[in-house]
């Protein structure tokens, strides 16, 4: 993708941004001022001259504007757009520029011939003693190979042995034997032969399930095989010279993809999503005076962390979805997860904020954690899946899970096809499951402006 198509992409969802900010009526000053950020900052972002580093600043000025469920999906996917193509231009800049040649040398004029007739005799000096050979400069022409095995930095001593010798590097090369599965790399004659695993962004690991030839073998999950290695990749391992890298497997063009390729998608999670600044609570197994003052949503992951909290009543997250190249991944469907469920938690409730107002319906996932066999519905007129994505073509995901009796772990599932590829990945947070836990007469805590401090709420 070239610059100008970076910069149209930046371009437009700029453009999304002024159309909210003239739309809401409010001037930049206003909204500098609500959203915490210099004016400046704010004008550059509207310009296009300068993009949000993290999508939370632009969704809070979007909020702030009264943007609809719809307007806040579609500037989501311009940011994501927006931000892929800045860091490509990133890559491009810090790309090195090619090395240039060394000119080459103009041959020396040829030296005149002596004349015997003119030239005295040399007068006779002693044959000065003869001198050990130097050895050639590296990369001279002529110059033996040189093979320099260096011991890792983190040994108690660093040795470094140089063999100046064709005969002993020839040796040292024969020792490298390599054992080749039958079939090549990955064709499926082991257990692992027909999986590929590997993580994709922020709370997502995938199972790649390729369809190769050979016997059927089912899917394995990254956890299973992580650090697991067959016996050629040992063989190879052990013949290796210290300080090089074993050869990787060698893949023929045209050929099925090897089940070691990466998934074609990547997801990313935000575990804990505001409606609005009061829509989230946590239960919270501490006294007031104990709980630091409420989170801002992108401060959620480590204010919950931080108190071990857990998501009090419901918790809505958000995932994006986006492929890694051109072709088209297909996200044939969504599954939850119970992995435990349990008494709901005796622990007091801690409201994010107070005074809100009424809650904007999001198009959505819901997510009943109280039946026996959760299923993902539709609300608030989504569409089911299937779904498409491609690199230029992401798509955003909200799923709310709630419950009113039980204290719950789960997580979702989402299977994808591309090609021949089939695959499933794990949608969770950070590695663990999402945890929700009713909060039916709970003490409940708010932290109003004034006091600074937490004050029990009494209307239950």
């Amino acid at each position: 993708m070239s610059q100008d198509t970076g910069a149209a992409e930046a371009e437009e969802f700029a453009r999304l941004l002024r159309e909210l900010k003239d739309r809401s009526g409010l001037s930049y000053g206003t909204l500098a001022k609500r959203l915490h950020m210099s004016t400046s900052t704010l004008h550059r972002y509207c310009s296009g001259t300068a993009l949000p580093n993290e999508y939370m600043a632009a969704e809070r000025f979007a909020r702030l504007c009264r943007a609809t469920p719809e307007e806040l999906v579609e500037l989501h996917r311009s940011w994501i757009l927006a931000d892929a193509a800045r860091g490509r231009r990133t890559e491009r800049a810090a790309e090195p520029a090619p090395a240039q040649a060394p000119a080459q040398p103009s041959a020396p004029a040829p030296e005149p011939k002596p004349d015997p007739a003119r030239t005295p005799a040399p007068a006779r000096t002693p044959a000065p003693a003869p001198a050990p050979p130097a050895s050639p400069a590296a990369g001279e022409a002529g110059a033996e190979p040189v093979v320099e095995v260096v011991t890792p930095p983190g040994s108690p001593r660093r040795r470094r042995n140089v063999l100046i010798a064709s005969a002993a590097a020839v040796a040292l090369l024969a020792a490298v034997v390599v054992f080749v599965r039958p079939g090549g790399w990955g064709d499926g004659n082991d257990s692992g032969g027909r999986q590929a695993a590997g993580a994709t962004a922020s709370g997502a690991t995938a199972t790649d399930t390729t369809a190769l030839p050979g016997p059927p073998a089912s899917a394995v999950s990254a956890a299973s095989t992580a650090g697991t290695a067959s016996p050629s990749d040992t063989a190879t391992a052990a013949a290796t010279p210290p300080g090089t890298a074993a050869p990787g497997p060698t893949t023929t063009p045209g050929a099925t993809p090897s089940a070691d390729a990466p998934p074609p998608l990547t997801v990313g999670t935000r575990p804990y999503v505001y409606d609005n600044p009061c829509s989230q609570h946590f239960l919270v197994n501490s006294a007031p005076a104990q709980v630091g003052p409420p989170a801002p949503e992108r401060d959620a992951p480590r204010w919950a962390a931080a108190y071990g909290a857990v998501s009090s009543g419901e918790q809505e997250i958000a995932f994006t979805v986006q492929g890694t190249g051109a072709d088209t991944v297909v996200l044939e469907a969504l599954h939850v997860r119970v992995v435990s469920r349990g008494a709901p938690l005796a622990w007091n409730d801690y409201s994010m904020a107070v005074g809100c107002g009424g809650e904007v319906e999001t198009k959505s996932f819901d997510i009943d954690l109280d039946r026996g066999s959760p299923t993902v519905t539709v609300k608030g007129g989504q569409r089911n899946f299937p779904y498409k994505v491609s690199e230029s073509d992401p798509e955003v995901f909200y799923v709310i899970g709630h419950t009113k009796a039980h204290d719950v772990r789960w997580d979702l599932t989402l299977d994808w096809s591309s090609g021949s590829r089939r695959g499933t990945i794990r949608i969770d947070n950070s590695g663990t499951a999402f945890r929700t836990s009713a909060d039916v007469n709970r003490p409940g805590y708010d932290y109003p402006l004034g006091p600074n401090e937490w004050i029990k709420r009494t209307d239950g």
